[in-house]
């Protein structure tokens, strides 16, 4: 792995995954589907974390990753996003002008520094 740069941060937030709490196929108390598979679920989420490096999915040959983690439910609470260059330019900009473009924009995002780049 070559990691470029890493910036990892405190979030509140939640995110929607495969259930982490063990429910699924030939487990007691399953709630899953009808064809077996267990049902997706809310997770609270506490971190996250932003690197830019090889993706594990995404057919490039370096992507900008976010991973959404929720430290005390475990490894597979964890959202998990590749994005090639072109498109995490797009999310950030979008998020950016959504955020700008909220009213009336709560006073924590108005407060929040704004990163020297952007």
């Amino acid at each position: 792995m070559c990691t470029y740069r890493t910036e990892s941060f405190g979030v509140t937030a939640s995110g929607k995954g495969p259930s982490t709490t063990g429910v699924g196929p030939g487990t007691a108390g399953t709630r899953g589907t009808p064809d077996g598979a267990p049902t997706a679920g809310w997770v609270g989420l506490s971190e996250a974390m932003v690197y830019f490096d090889h993706p594990v999915h995404l057919a490039a040959e370096h992507s900008l990753n976010i991973d959404f983690l929720a430290p005390g439910a475990g490894p597979a609470a964890r959202v998990a996003v590749e994005l090639d260059p072109a498109s995490a330019k797009a999310l950030a900009e979008a998020i950016l002008s959504t955020l700008e473009g909220a009213a009336p924009v709560a006073p924590e995002v108005a407060a929040a520094p704004r990163s020297p780049t952007g």
